[in-house]
């Protein structure tokens, strides 16, 4: 089963009931987890809930350029275990999510900003404003620009969506490394859409490795001047 899955206009969403789980803690636990538990399965409201939460990310005029492709169904888990180069995580993870860039994002534009007017966020009149020039604008973009641009939007949403993951008590790994072709074929994709990132979902069977950072003072400076 595969789910194209939009994130929705819902600018007023709220999360009652949530577990209250520290950030850093979150932010600390976070691992690339590759070995999974097969017998765990996430429900598709749990999916949903976590996708939305995650799509709380910004984005460029908040054209909100990312869409998902959710599978769960065990035997296209297995197809993809080989168009990720053989990578195991893929089949025995709860669900894979492939974050996708829409390159035509823009044509949401008018659905975008109605749910701001509808919110009491912005007039009528700058709605209709901000709809034309950023249309015009994204339209007549050059095509290797808008593709960094919604490339780059889409790894804020992949990077929340990872730590809402954890917050719920699941793991994940963001993988970059797969055949995207491939991967559009089997799962339908068309070329309206620019996969990015693979990211399987699950409980851990095996904690992640723990890594290392270099030191701040190695990858920081102040005011110009990077040596």
């Amino acid at each position: 089963m595969t789910q194209l899955i939009d994130s929705k206009v819902n600018v007023q969403t709220t999360f009652a009931g949530q577990d209250e789980v520290p950030f850093f803690q979150v932010v600390g636990d976070r691992r690339s987890v590759r070995k999974y538990d097969s017998s765990v399965k996430i429900s598709e409201d749990e999916l949903h809930e976590i996708l939305t939460i995650a799509t709380k990310a910004p984005s460029s005029a908040n054209m909100q350029p990312w869409r998902f492709m959710v599978v769960t169904d065990e035997e296209l888990k297995q197809k993809l275990v080989p168009i990720a180069f053989n990578q195991s995580q893929v089949a025995e993870a709860s669900a894979v999510i492939i974050v996708m860039a829409d390159l035509e994002m823009y044509t949401r534009a008018e659905e975008i900003y109605a749910g701001a007017v509808e919110a009491g966020f912005m007039t009528e009149e700058v709605k209709t404003n901000m709809v034309a020039n950023y249309s015009k604008m994204y339209a007549s973009m050059p095509a290797d620009r808008l593709r960094e641009l919604v490339a780059f939007d889409t790894g804020l949403v992949a990077m929340q969506l990872m730590l809402t993951a954890r917050a719920k008590g699941y793991d994940t790994v963001p993988m970059g490394g797969y055949n995207r072709d491939q991967a559009k074929e089997l799962l339908g994709i068309s070329d309206r859409y620019l996969p990015t990132l693979m990211l399987p979902i699950g409980k851990a069977a095996a904690q992640g490795h723990p890594t290392t950072r270099l030191p701040i003072d190695r990858i920081v400076s102040y005011n110009g001047k990077m040596e």
